[in-house]
């Protein structure tokens, strides 16, 4: 009996122990992360940035639209410029090329969530014309003259043949 009533009293104790710890579980918006994780085709982990794959899938399916800056329309640097300055609070320049100036070069190899990808989509195949922001497991978002804003892969031979650097902001 004394037994019994010793492991009751331990457990009760544990309890109210347990019940006073103040650890907090970071807040996040779960369906919004599994909505985005749909129309990003993306699994999301738990060390990946919420904001940045809730706010860029919200941007997928906006149509292309040179010089554009909105849901109505946009083109690749007004989508690096809007996701950075909303996801990390940074302004990148307007311009592509610009974009690629002020950041530090990156490997394909050593892309991180979040670096800017540069692509050469004109005759020139070294001069920038083509950003997007790279995801995770080599995808990127961009915004494709021909489909509007979407997720493709850096494997695909279009990407592969335009490749020039990724890029990280300082």
């Amino acid at each position: 009996m004394k037994k019994y009533l010793f492991h009751i009293i331990l457990g009760f104790l544990l309890a109210i122990n347990l019940s006073s710890c103040k650890t907090v579980a970071p807040k996040r918006d779960y369906k919004a992360l599994a909505q985005s994780a749909i129309k990003l085709g993306i699994d999301i982990d738990y060390n990946d940035n919420p904001k940045l794959y809730i706010l860029a899938a919200d941007w997928v399916g906006t149509p292309h639209r040179l010089g554009g800056n909105s849901k109505k329309g946009i083109d690749c640097s007004g989508l690096t410029s809007q996701l950075y300055k909303k996801v990390y609070n940074k302004t990148l320049p307007r311009s592509s090329s610009d974009q690629k100036k002020a950041c530090q070069t990156v490997s394909k190899r050593s892309l991180k969530e979040g670096d800017l990808v540069f692509f050469s989509t004109g005759k020139s195949k070294k001069k920038v014309s083509h950003v997007g922001i790279y995801l995770k497991d080599g995808k990127f978002i961009h915004a494709s003259t021909s489909s509007g804003v979407r997720v493709d892969k850096l494997i695909d031979p279009y990407y592969v043949t335009n490749w020039i650097s990724g890029g990280r902001l300082n």
